[in-house]
């Protein structure tokens, strides 16, 4: 590169042609759908005033045009398929929670995945040293938490169940059981773990609330340790 052409790169006209090459790869190496898609969008249209009122290269505003409009029609389709997705009241306690990394439309496809019950006092959602068969999310009542016969803990509304070993198919550490009238989401295993392998934004997104899921429940544990007299790990 000439100096000639290595000082045109620092020019205004230069810079901005930069600045829409950055965004358009902030744009591919964003995790978020829409964020992604609206640095993709706002580059295009950076670099379609770039090729029209800089350079006059016809042919690159054209193709600056053309990715702006199919960026700004993806967009588009997503906040329609958002805005037309229901969900019941159950439901929507889930997207503001362990689901709230998922867009509306894509919360809609997982939990399809599901179904809602009903469970009533002594109903066995895990048991300890066997395979987890479903992935559930308690929407209300408890359940309590036994290991060795012993209660190690208690699961509430908005806590998921079995996330730890649910798509690994290891063994649970523990056995959860209702202690009352209960109303739960679940998936089987068997359908989640090739579901959440061809989808991968819900995986990541599902295991954003794994962990979430998981940090709620070691603050329960440490405080219920601390009342007790003990030292929280």
């Amino acid at each position: 590169m000439t100096a000639e052409g290595l000082g045109s790169a620092f020019t205004a006209g230069g810079l901005i042609g930069q600045l829409a090459f950055l965004l358009l790869v902030l744009g591919v190496m964003s995790g978020h759908f829409k964020l992604a898609r609206a640095f993709i969008a706002i580059a295009a249209l950076i670099g379609l005033c770039h090729a029209l009122f800089w350079t006059g290269n016809v042919v690159a505003a054209f193709w600056w045009g053309l990715l702006m409009v199919a960026s700004l029609l993806v967009l588009g389709r997503r906040l329609i398929e958002n805005a037309r997705t229901r969900f019941t009241e159950e439901e929507e306690a889930m997207l503001s929670g362990v689901l709230s990394a998922l867009p509306r439309s894509r919360a809609r496809h997982l939990l399809d995945q599901g179904f809602w019950l009903s469970g009533r006092a002594g109903d066995v959602l895990t048991r300890e040293e066997e395979a987890v068969t479903h992935l559930f999310y308690l929407s209300s009542g408890e359940a309590r938490v036994m290991s060795h016969g012993k209660r190690v803990g208690t699961c509430r509304a908005g806590d998921l169940i079995g996330e730890v070993t649910v798509l690994s198919g290891d063994a649970a550490s523990a056995t959860v059981i209702l202690d009352g009238p209960a109303r739960f989401w679940c998936a089987p295993a068997e359908a989640l773990r090739p579901y959440l392998a061809a989808h991968e934004d819900v995986r990541h997104a599902l295991e954003q609330g794994f962990t979430a899921s998981l940090k709620a429940k070691l603050r329960a544990s440490n405080e219920r340790i601390a009342k007790a007299g003990g030292v929280a790990a």
